[in-house]
């Protein structure tokens, strides 16, 4: 029991040491990652459309 005790310790005390980011870097970043998910969807889709049509065209 002691082992966890000091475990759970050290996570506290690790976690205090963590800088986190701010409101608007956190609003930022999350805007970032969708913007480049969609994008990158698109790209994906965009490309099966082509692909898909030449294969159509093939057979």
């Amino acid at each position: 029991m002691l082992k966890v005790a000091t475990y759970i310790k050290e996570v506290i005390r690790e976690i205090k040491k963590v800088t986190w980011p701010s409101k608007k870097q956190t609003q930022d970043m999350t805007l970032l990652v969708i913007g480049v998910s969609l994008a990158v969807g698109l790209y994906i889709g965009l490309l099966d459309t082509i692909f898909q049509k030449l294969m159509a065209s093939i057979l």
